[in-house]
């Protein structure tokens, strides 16, 4: 790293939104140290090259280094040994699991995960004497909204799913902790439903788990590896009978954390709420509608019964983060769906061929190392160098030859955000 700027970790940060942060961070002068442990993020190929070839691809379009370990928020220790081994000046914990359907079937699992990694995180960090905190919290805290759109000062609480329901109580946390002690510093962004991708087309959203996320779901029947979307919910009282819900291109999202650090710098006020969305309603129809028009593709759609946990309608009032953190969503939804499309294209595998040429390796599993630039080309690692080559075992838990706990995903339901 070059040392130029403050130091940010970045939990979850090979995940969708992690990765494209990192790209904003870095292009803003901000070094990052990235953890991740690959449930529901591509890890880098078998073996001791660990380096997530979404990291390797924010590299590339940097043209910057960034320090990456492979750790499980749940493992205290080596979160310990992250902060031990770099002055850390504050924390992107984008980190989580986000799925609303299995959040309803395994609600322990998600409140271990969620809470637990998220208590963790705080405690070291106040043990490190590290209190600027950006928190990723969700739209799904406002429940069924009474009014529309949504502002900041809504009631939240009655939330419809245990997914959402670990962000309001993280959220009851950071507000305790705020009011105990008046260190922190803490702004909490509720995201509503992400979308696209890099405009390079080199990184984006690559579900691992089976694809329940609306726009690689029509991604994947536009460009004919699957037969149909499935719309969960055609009798709602909206335009068309589909949900309703403020799409934002990932990019704007990013650009909002990048606003929200330097709000932090400017003003100390404890804990503080903003919404990140355009204010727009779009039905899942019109996105699919939209998707059509920029693919040239006809996308086969079937409707199902509704989901539990679902919501009819949410977007967003976003004149708070305008306001105060002068931060504006830019995309149109057009542009929403010809990055993704451009990403989907460039990678119809996604990162699954990401490989490490000539035989060598780039990181070794649960170290931490960042890659020279003239260790890349076309997205893969060649020839790598280790940096900073202390090595410290995260001591992460591991499923299927992946680690099993905390992962950055944004799953969404056909429009619904997880």
């Amino acid at each position: 790293m070059s040392g130029s700027g403050p130091t940010v970790l970045v939990t979850g940060g090979a995940g969708y939104i992690g990765s494209h942060c990192t790209v904003e961070l870095l292009q803003a002068g901000y070094d990052v140290v990235a953890l991740d442990n690959f449930v529901n993020s591509v890890p880098g190929p078998p073996g001791p090259c660990g380096l997530p070839p979404s990291l390797q691809r924010v590299q590339r379009i940097t043209g910057r280094d960034l320090v990456f370990y492979e750790c499980d928020l749940l493992d205290k220790q080596g979160l310990q040994q992250i902060f031990q081994d770099h002055k850390i000046d504050c924390v992107i914990h984008f980190a989580a699991i986000k799925a609303v359907g299995e959040s309803m079937q395994f609600p322990l699992l998600y409140y271990k995960n969620n809470l637990i990694a998220t208590i963790n995180l705080i405690e070291v960090m106040e043990a490190h004497n590290v209190y600027q905190l950006v928190f990723s919290s969700s739209c799904t805290v406002y429940g069924n909204p009474e009014s529309l759109p949504i502002t900041e000062d809504h009631p939240t609480g009655e939330v419809t799913n245990v997914y959402g329901r670990t962000k309001h109580f993280i959220e009851g946390m950071l507000k305790d902790i705020s009011a105990a002690s008046k260190k922190w510093n803490i702004i909490a962004l509720r995201y509503f439903n992400p979308v696209g991708a890099h405009p390079s087309g080199l990184i984006g959203e690559d579900p691992t788990k089976e694809f329940t996320n609306i726009m690689p779901y029509m991604a994947q029947v536009a460009i004919g590896n699957k037969p149909h979307v499935t719309i969960f919910g055609g009798d709602y009282d909206t335009v068309d009978g589909t949900g309703v819900r403020d799409y934002i291109h990932v990019m704007d999202l990013a650009s909002g954390h990048v606003a929200a650090l330097r709000k932090l710098k400017e003003k100390h006020q404890r804990l503080k709420i903003y919404n990140l969305g355009t204010g727009n309603g779009v039905s899942v129809l019109q996105l699919l509608r939209a998707f059509e028009d920029v693919t040239k593709n006809q996308i086969p759609f079937k409707i199902c019964d509704r989901r539990d946990g679902d919501i009819v309608s949410m977007y967003a009032n976003a004149n708070l983060a305008e306001k105060e953190l002068g931060w504006k969503a830019r995309f149109t939804l057009p542009q929403m769906c010809e990055d993704f499309w451009r990403w989907q294209t460039m990678n119809p595998d996604g990162y699954r061929n990401c490989k490490v040429e000539n035989g060598t390796s780039k990181l070794a599993a649960h170290n931490k190392s960042s890659v020279n630039e003239n260790t890349k080309k076309n997205g893969h690692c060649e020839n790598p160098t280790k940096t900073n080559g202390n090595s410290h075992n995260c001591g992460a838990l591991k499923q299927n030859g992946h680690t099993h706990g905390i992962t950055p995903e944004i799953v969404q339901h056909n429009g619904h955000k997880d």
